[in-house]
């Protein structure tokens, strides 16, 4: 089967939407999230959107499923909160290994389907890892400006279980996204480069901050150009960003960071910006006219959707990739 690296260097690759979005409309209650295995369990568990890859794989699956039929090249796996960091939230952090093995054969299943029905549009698994519900960075105690919730080395070992078990299901990319705080991604990558060492593997590596606001800035603080810096030491296969922007908002970020950097590139917007009650408004023609601006202007190698997308989005923005070229990089890159 051709890799990522082959098909990136062709043709434009569409990555999924929302998978939170989508699940919303299944109205899972706490009954749904617990399922048989989890009854009787003592926390409360709805909510736990990970968990469904154990107690309702069949919705995971059908997620997965509709974005490939919509034209999407890669899916993220549902193990967006898939450490034992994050899990702490529900008393689960025994489940981190077996979720995020669970959730990349799911994936992985589904992707091997289409990818044999037609072999000439290989479908990939890229591993969600996001950036845990802590920061390594700031202080949550604005009175303790030098406290900090959360080590380098904690977080350097969640990643690494969260990352074997992404492996050993069967991912083809691994996706650290939705990074606010760039010491949090450093720890994921350094467990990433530890864990393919020991392995003597080399699996292929997205990246993807998250631009807060209009200062231009991650959580922490840094800039496009900080940000990159902070990362290029390790041989990525793209840099973008994600999440809180829309794509109209988020394009001035995009074209300084692809004028930059000699890495693919990498975007998947929200569906514009929340309204009064927190949703996305945006309209799938909306999005692809908007995405269509990064294509003319040769900004992006992949492109997708973040928060409010749907199938219905991820359909027109493959549709529109179809009329352009991907972003071209130099040749080093793409021996990285």
């Amino acid at each position: 089967m051709r890799d990522i690296k082959e098909e990136i260097q062709k043709r434009i690759l569409v990555l999924d939407g929302a998978m939170g979005t989508m699940l919303q409309q299944y109205n899972f209650s706490e009954e749904d999230f617990r399922g048989e295995r989890f009854k009787d369990y003592p926390t409360s568990l709805k909510g736990n959107n990970d968990l469904l890859s154990i107690t309702q794989p069949e919705a995971i699956a059908e997620v997965h499923r509709k974005y490939f039929e919509a034209g999407a090249d890669i899916v993220e796996t549902n193990t967006f909160s898939g450490t034992s960091i994050a899990m702490a939230d529900y008393n689960m952090e025994n489940l981190v290994y077996e979720l995020n093995y669970e959730s990349a054969k799911i994936a992985k299943k589904v992707a091997e389907e289409f990818t044999k029905a037609n072999p000439e549009k290989p479908r990939f698994v890229a591993g969600s890892i996001g950036p845990t519900n802590k920061t390594a960075s700031l202080s949550p105690d604005v009175n303790r400006p030098e406290y900090r919730a959360i080590t380098f080395e904690e977080l350097r070992v969640a990643y690494k279980e969260q990352v074997e078990a992404l492996i050993d299901g069967g991912v083809d990319v691994l996706l650290v996204e939705t990074i606010f705080d760039t010491l949090n991604a450093k720890a994921a990558l350094f467990a990433i480069e530890e864990v393919k060492e020991e392995r003597q593997i080399d699996i292929p590596i997205m990246v993807s901050g998250t631009i807060t606001d209009a200062s231009g800035r991650t959580l922490s603080g840094q800039t496009v150009e900080a940000f990159l810096a902070s990362i290029s030491h390790v041989p990525l296969l793209s840099v973008g960003f994600n999440c809180a922007l829309g794509a109209e908002q988020l394009k001035p970020y995009l074209q300084r960071l692809s004028n930059k950097t000699d890495f693919f590139t990498s975007a998947h917007p929200n569906a514009g910006l929340p309204n009064a009650f927190g949703e996305y408004d945006q309209t799938p023609k909306q999005m692809q006219q908007l995405i269509e601006d990064y294509l003319q202007d040769g900004l992006i190698n992949i492109v997708g959707g973040c928060c409010g997308t749907s199938p219905t989005h991820i359909k027109a923005i493959a549709e529109v990739t179809q009329n352009h070229q991907p972003r071209t990089v130099c040749s080093s890159a793409v021996e990285n």
